[in-house]
């Protein structure tokens, strides 16, 4: 993690003074109980999956889609942490699924539902299937599972939910956002609390994890020299969802304290960080046929390639931030840790009129971006979709 911290421009862990302090009350309920982890083979995950499994639940069970990554985090489990008498397994299911629905119905018995699912890129706006997929996984399975808790008894569900769902401007943070207005109207059949924070540094997919991609491949690395962004490590990220399942209370949104002067920090500077970090100095091209054409003779010279730009892609928001100016506030129970303090607060016929669009839509088998745009509009009037015509997907 030290490592991680400096290439991040941070020197210590953001959460080290509130785990320590409430370490005993995390153990004696985490020993005491059964969890259940929906998409725990991702980055955060994962990360969750071991600040259960070392602190010794009665029951650890873990779902992803990825089989290939389920096997990875029970090989890093072995061999970090080793065996625990619980009842610890992993279950290759998607959660739209009869499979998965006959696994709830077979079992079911869990204290706690932390759902780390979702599709979490920007990217995943650049087509209308991608997008509707987007909209199944981020709201509609999230609130699948929530009626499925509620009916097995569960006593407390947790999602992720994101800071660009804050004053959103793509349709990831924005979807995350709506998200969070179904978890409003479940959170009067059980307690709900979820976390808003920064990227995962070098979680899967990630452009900070691409850095790793593009060295083992030998190809250049691009970043954009505008985009600043709050970071945390993958282990901060499993602290977080830990702190807000344990301690959050119904409707809470817990988010990292940090500062825009001390913790903000662009994709650039971190790729310059990252080579020295490897024994290279960055090479600044002037396009990317240059970038790839060195990517071949510089690195044996002790220099890398790399082509910086000025982000003009579709969603990209120019500043990060965890809440808005309409929401209440708790910044004083924990240090490092603040609180989005929310009251019951819908519009049930909002919420009845997007799930009757969207499922006319799929029963149609037809839809394209504009009426998901329009429709998100309708639910977020202060909805600021960033649109320039061009994804990531165009750019190297």
């Amino acid at each position: 993690m030290t490592n991680t911290l400096s290439l991040i421009g941070r020197e210590k862990s953001l959460f080290s003074a509130d785990i320590g302090q409430h370490e005993t009350l995390l153990i004696n309920e985490v020993s005491q109980s059964r969890f259940l982890v929906l998409g725990g083979a991702g980055s955060i995950g994962q990360a969750v999956v071991k600040e259960i499994f070392k602190r010794i639940p009665l029951k650890l069970h873990v779902v992803d889609i990825s089989e290939n990554n389920l096997t990875e985090l029970v090989r890093d489990v072995r061999s970090s942490f080793g065996y625990i008498k619980g009842d610890f397994q992993t279950f290759a299911l998607d959660i739209d699924s009869v499979e998965y629905d006959a696994f709830i119905n077979q079992d079911g018995q869990y204290d706690y539902v932390l759902n780390l699912s979702a599709l979490k890129h920007v990217r995943s706006e650049k087509d209308p299937f991608t997008l509707m997929r987007m909209i199944n996984v981020n709201i509609f399975n999230t609130d699948k599972t929530i009626e499925q808790s509620i009916a097995c008894g569960v006593k407390k569900y947790f999602c992720v939910s994101t800071d660009k769902a804050a004053n959103p401007v793509n349709m990831m943070g924005a979807s995350k956002r709506i998200m969070e207005m179904f978890l409003m109207r479940r959170s009067q059949e059980m307690t709900i609390s979820t976390a808003r924070f920064a990227n995962v540094a070098f979680s899967d997919g990630s452009l900070l994890h691409s850095f790793n991609q593009r060295m083992l491949k030998h190809q250049p690395i691009v970043a954009p020299t505008d985009i600043k962004r709050y970071f945390v490590t993958a282990k901060e990220s499993g602290e977080l969802c830990l702190m807000s399942c344990i301690f959050g209370e119904n409707r809470d949104i817990f988010f990292p304290k940090l500062d825009e002067n001390l913790h903000l920090i662009s994709f650039a500077d971190i790729a310059v960080r990252y080579l020295s970090s490897r024994g290279y100095e960055a090479y600044i091209c002037q396009s990317e046929d240059e970038a790839r054409q060195l990517a071949a003779t510089l690195p044996a010279k002790g220099l890398w390639p790399c082509y910086f730009t000025i982000s003009d892609t579709t969603g990209e928001k120019d500043i990060e931030e965890f809440f808005t100016e309409q929401e209440t506030l708790d910044m004083e129970r924990f240090a490092e840790l603040g609180i989005i303090k929310n009251e019951l607060k819908y519009e049930p016929e909002l919420i009845a009129l997007f799930v009757q669009k969207i499922q006319s839509m799929k029963q149609a088998k037809s839809w394209n971006k504009e009426q998901l745009v329009q429709l998100f509009h309708l639910m977020l009037p202060e909805f600021g979709h960033k649109e320039t015509g061009r994804s990531l997907d165009e750019k190297m």
